[in-house]
């Protein structure tokens, strides 16, 4: 039976578990299921194929900021990448090979948009809502949704008013020629860095809105050549070889992001140097250099995008934007500006990454109503009140500095590990106790008080507007972050069999431990 059949005659399809989303994470997930001799698990996906960001980010220039040949599975090696940096459309057949290859696809079902979820208490299993009355049930839900997925949007008076085309960089036109428009760029995140060359070839003229400059810095990208190619593909050691040089190089990083930031002073010495190779005029120099520590914000990396700010058909406004109107932006300081397109590179809303009356947990509790002052978990992976629920990328698994998947494959290991603790002791729910979880915050809210990003002198998506809190970025080496999730650590859990209580309350100092 069909999920929209069995919809239809009022039944909801039960699995023990429900992965949601078909990116790295839920891919990833369903992978170590069925090596695990699990299969009795779904994906649901609302777009209409896999690869979560990388499916539904194809703005132009799109692409990877961390090296192809660790922003991968480590169990998925492959010689073939084309540069040093891949570009999205080969990170997304990527994706599609591994769902392909592993046999994920049967497991996924797709426009299949997860409208909310509840636990209920008395059967002990999720109930899940999608859009058009399809409902799901599940022993044990992981929610593999990236926190790059809700698009952020500027709060500007008068856009409903505009007359002319009008997109964000995650909903890229394709079909909407730039060619000769007038194109206002309203942000200048990891996102607008890239299209933003592009969109200076087209158009006649780029006016780019700029709150805050980002710190940029040469990207050492490059073709992979032949003979590497060949080499990594007879030799697959000298591939794994050549990805842990890349893993150690970036996560030295964190001695300066973390333990010392002073040593930034290196990296802005890097990226005054790139400034001022690639731009001559000193107004735009002044403009386009920040001032706050480096690191701060996500340093980006670009040999593009200066160049196309010194473009004679570019101009960097810096005076904020009162107002949109039918065929112009106005500025602060009354000047109007024509525009045809505005074209959004705001980002995503990475600090509120569930909005309320999406998730209910226990006792009805709204998860989006408890993280309104900012999300926090356990190990990034469980929250008190929620049984049986798991999130890859959670609260404070973010990186500054090396790559996500690797994060990614931490926390599967873990929910794999709790699924078995599950299936030995034929557990009805495990859920963290709220002490550890507690305890777990404040020493995360303490590592992360000395870093860059806390104490470098800007605003940040890695900082919540509500409470101040970073609780996007893990405040140091991934390795450590590894070991903390190699083991379910049963004693930090409430763990319920038949509705008793069966363990709990074994409170552990957990990053203490990995940092002695």
């Amino acid at each position: 039976m069909t999920a929209q059949s069995a919809a239809s005659r009022g039944y909801a399809e039960h699995h023990k578990i429900v992965i949601v989303g078909s990116g790295f994470s839920g891919l990833g997930m369903g992978i170590k299921l069925k090596e695990a001799g699990e299969n009795d698990f779904v994906l649901l996906e609302k777009e209409a194929g896999v690869g979560g960001t990388w499916r539904v980010n194809h703005y132009p220039g799109c692409a990877c900021d961390v090296p192809s040949h660790l922003y991968s599975f480590s169990f998925e090696a492959n010689p073939g990448w084309s540069r040093m940096f891949a570009p999205q459309q080969e990170i997304r057949a990527y994706l599609e090979h591994c769902a392909r290859k592993y046999n994920i696809l049967p497991h996924v079902k797709l426009n299949t948009t997860v409208e909310s979820m509840r636990w209920d208490e008395h059967r002990g299993l999720w109930k899940i809502h999608c859009a058009g009355g399809v409902e799901f049930t599940a022993n044990m839900v992981v929610s593999g949704m990236g926190g790059l997925s809700i698009p952020a949007y500027p709060n500007v008076k008068g856009l409903d008013q505009f007359q002319g085309k009008m997109f964000h960089s995650q909903q890229w036109d394709h079909s909407y020629d730039l060619t000769g428009k007038r194109v206002a760029v309203i942000g200048t995140g990891a996102s607008a860095i890239q299209f933003v060359p592009y969109v200076q070839k087209k158009a006649a003229k780029l006016d780019l809105y700029q709150r805050t400059a980002p710190w940029i810095m040469s990207k050492p990208d490059r073709p992979m050549t032949w003979v590497e190619k060949n080499v990594f593909k007879r030799f697959p050691a000298a591939q794994r070889a050549f990805r842990d040089g890349i893993y150690w190089a970036l996560e030295s990083r964190v001695l300066a992001f973390v333990i010392n930031p002073r040593l930034m002073a290196i990296a802005k010495r890097d990226a005054m140097k790139h400034i001022r190779k690639q731009i001559s005029d000193p107004v735009l120099r002044k403009k386009v250099t920040p001032d706050y520590t480096i690191g701060c914000k996500r340093i980006l990396m670009s040999d593009e995008y200066y160049p196309a700010l010194a473009a004679p058909n570019a101009d960097v406004i810096t005076t904020g934007i009162k107002e949109v109107r039918a065929n112009s932006v106005v500025t602060v300081d009354g000047v109007e500006h024509p525009a045809d397109a505005i074209i959004f590179g705001t980002g995503f809303k990475a600090a509120d990454p569930i909005p309320p009356g999406v998730i209910f947990g226990r006792d009805g509790k709204d998860l989006g109503e408890l993280w309104k002052a900012g999300p926090e978990a356990y190990k990034g992976t469980t929250v008190a009140g929620f049984p049986n629920l798991f999130f890859l990328m959670g609260p404070n698994t973010g990186l500054g500095h090396n790559s996500m998947v690797y994060m990614i494959e931490s926390q599967i290991a873990y929910v794999l590990e709790a699924l078995k603790l599950i299936d030995k002791k034929r557990l009805r729910s495990v859920e963290v106790n709220a002490k550890a979880q507690a305890s777990f915050n404040v020493e995360i809210q303490g590592k992360v008080a000395g870093t860059v990003w806390n104490a470098g002198g800007c605003q940040s998506w890695y900082i919540h507007p509500q409470s101040g809190k970073n609780v996007t970025l893990w405040p140091g080496f991934t390795w450590q972050f590894r070991k903390i999730t190699r083991r379910f650590d049963a004693g930090a859990y409430n763990l319920e069999s038949d509705g008793a209580t069966v363990a709990t309350n074994k409170n552990e100092s957990l990053i203490n431990e990995v940092s002695a």
